[in-house]
């Protein structure tokens, strides 16, 4: 029985590549991935995948997603509308173990434009591994989801 948990996966054409790099990561370590798209580098829009892999996760399907699109902010805006859904754009593995610890996140997001391979697994690995510290940031994470 696997006991990691199930990681939703989506983007737009401008973060297919980064997205499937991630999955493929993701796989090997064991993890559960459920891949919402897109498949190909055909124009297509990021708050689609956004939405399918917000639904995911505020379901319970996944415990936590990531999205990709070109420079990460549109995929993170539209993930953000989605109620339950705490999605954070990241560039470091500090800002990603961060948005665990500080704002529960649920959702890493990432911008391919600025984030290659490398350091997305570094975000990844440092966002999977951390917890959310609660105390005085429970208050604030209230605060979000009010």
């Amino acid at each position: 029985m696997n006991s990691l948990p199930a990681i939703s996966l989506g983007s737009d054409h401008g973060g297919l590549l980064l997205r499937k790099g991630l999955a493929e990561a993701l796989r090997a370590k064991g993890y559960a991935v459920l891949d919402r798209g897109t498949d190909t580098e055909a124009s297509c829009d990021y708050p689609d995948y956004a939405q399918a892999v917000g639904a995911d996760v505020t379901a319970g399907r996944a415990r936590f997603g990531v999205l990709v699109c070109t420079t990460g902010i549109g995929i993170s805006i539209a993930a953000n509308k989605i109620r339950g859904v705490r999605a954070a754009l990241v560039q470091s593995a500090d800002a990603a173990g961060l948005s665990r610890r500080h704002n529960d996140a649920n959702v890493l997001c990432f911008g391919a434009k600025y984030v290659d391979l490398p350091l997305a697994l570094l975000c990844l690995d440092a966002f999977l591994s951390s917890e959310f510290e609660a105390g005085r940031h429970c208050r604030r994470v209230d605060k979000l989801e009010a």
